[in-house]
């Protein structure tokens, strides 16, 4: 690996980029190369600080700030997006090692989040009953909490921020995003494009880290609103700490998701998206499928088909034209993801394909596509998010034994089902334990103007993430009650609870 200097990558605080009091650095690698391609500077508590009193006094001009205003802003902010949607895939790409179309696929999914923003006049709308009561009139609206943070994966660096503060600055709030350490060049970029569009400075900050600036925003007294997706652990420990401090949560967990194959389904079409959707993105996604459970007599020609489609998957870099899966993101990512393929095999698992031999030459994190027969719940690499291209098959005798499969499981994020039968479709999404699903769909994220969030120990909090309960989540409601006197004589209060009259 190249020992050159690299260039370094400073926070984003009050519209400027700076190193405030950091020293410490991580490294961000070239995942399709091994090389070292960055370094990030990682926050101390004071540069949190910073980032939350630029935000704190943002706040109240910004709060104030026309529903209009805000909106026209968001536009704005939407053009600039959308104009820079390839460049911004390529900083996805280089630092994250996704291909480029499905680089590109995530910022389009964050795009339609600003899409759901620019509407936030019509979503803070509030409610007005009139004459609840002689002469007294009741009427409600949201109001922003304050200043809100988010701490990001690094699976999506451009998605998931952009499903966060795009609704909660367009409520009213002020932002500090804390983006991975593994791929912070995009969040920077996008804070650049916030200005261009007009964003006052403080309004949106960066401030990028590792442990020590997580439990900065967890702790600090003047964040109202803590936003997080990551792995199940971190997400409780987000969760707990953050409540313990008095704030607001939505901690977005791990997965294992399932996909139910049933006999009458067709196979070719569900290898297809299996395929898909195990081994896009290396498998590091949160929706990815990592269970297929084959029903039935269906097992033996399913496994076939995947094997055959999983073997003609293209690996190599990102940023090649012809690769369909890059590496995954880091060596301690790699090292993990062969850990779960010799356990696999320790355990008695059928490795049907083998993606330690990718085929790729040099030192990128490269793992194959993987696809093991014959595993049983009781292994790791049916129980753990290995969060790699790992493929896993169970079977199961019915419907009903499939279900209880998913609902055994102690997360819930995403399944689908693959099936010709409405009936068999209707009872499945009816008896699932599960957040979101899919029929005949293996990847079910709701689109932007619903919500995105799983059960169980997929989500520790109230709220979902974007949408409608994004809207709820990063804003208040205050309930008003009028009464405006004349020269009629009204009745003089006592001391019972008032009702309507």
């Amino acid at each position: 690996m190249s020992t050159a200097t690299v260039p370094t990558i400073h926070h984003r605080i009050n519209g400027h980029e700076t190193a405030g009091t950091s020293r410490r650095t991580a490294p961000v690698w070239n995942p399709a190369t091994g090389e070292r391609q960055a370094d990030v500077l990682l926050a101390e508590s004071a540069d949190v600080d910073a980032a939350v009193q630029a935000a704190r006094t943002a706040l109240p001009d910004w709060a104030d700030t026309s529903v209009m205003r805000r909106s026209r802003l968001m536009f704005a902010f939407r053009e600039l997006v959308a104009q820079h949607v390839d460049e911004l895939a390529r900083i996805v790409s280089a630092e994250h090692g996704k291909v480029l179309d499905d680089a590109k696929g995530e910022v389009v999914r964050g795009l339609e989040v600003i899409d759901f923003a620019c509407g936030i006049p019509q979503l803070l709308k509030g409610e007005y009953s009139d004459q609840v009561s002689n002469g007294v009139d009741l009427y409600s609206f949201r109001q922003p909490l304050g200043v809100c943070a988010g701490i990001t994966p690094f699976n999506f660096p451009a998605m998931v921020p952009l499903w966060m503060h795009p609704i909660a600055i367009a409520t009213g709030n002020t932002f500090v995003l804390k983006p991975s350490e593994r791929n912070p060049t995009v969040s920077n970029f996008i804070a650049g494009l916030y200005a261009d569009a007009g964003l006052p400075d403080g309004v949106f900050n960066v401030v990028h880290g590792d442990k020590v600036a997580v439990d900065a925003i967890l702790d600090h007294p003047d964040i109202a609103a803590v936003s997080f997706v990551g792995s199940t652990p971190i997400a409780q420990y987000v969760h707990e700490r953050a409540t313990a401090n008095g704030k607001r949560v939505q901690a977005l967990g791990g997965a294992k998701n399932h996909a139910v194959v049933l006999p009458d389904a067709d196979l070719d079409q569900a290898a297809d998206h299996l395929v898909a959707a195990a081994y896009g993105s290396a498998g590091q996604r949160c929706m990815a499928i990592s269970v297929a459970v084959a029903v039935g007599d269906v097992a033996g020609p399913l496994v076939e088909r995947l094997r055959d489609k999983a073997r003609a998957i293209k690996v190599g870099p990102g940023q090649d034209a012809g690769s369909e899966m890059g590496p995954v993101v880091s060596p301690e990512a790699l090292e993990r993801v062969r850990g779960y393929i010799d356990a696999g095999l320790d355990a008695g698992a059928d490795l049907a394909l083998d993606g330690r031999d990718h085929g790729v030459p040099g030192d990128g994190f490269f793992v194959g596509p993987t696809l093991f027969d014959g595993v049983t719940p009781d292994m790791d690499i049916y129980r753990d998010e290995i969060f790699g291209p790992v493929l896993v098959v169970v079977r199961a005798e019915s419907l009903d034994a499939a279900i209880g499969l998913i609902n055994a499981s102690p997360w819930a994020n995403g399944t689908a089902i693959f099936t010709a039968s409405g009936r068999a479709a209707r009872v499945f999404q009816r008896s699932v334990q599960v957040g979101m699903i899919g029929v005949n769909v293996p990847i079910p994220v709701p689109m932007a103007f619903y919500s995105f969030g799983g059960w169980k120990d997929s989500l520790f909090g109230a709220h979902h993430i974007h949408g409608p309960e994004g809207v709820a989540f990063y804003s208040r409601a205050k309930a008003v009650t009028t009464r405006w006197p004349d020269d009629t004589p009204t009745p003089q209060p006592n001391l019972h609870f008032p009702t309507a009259t």
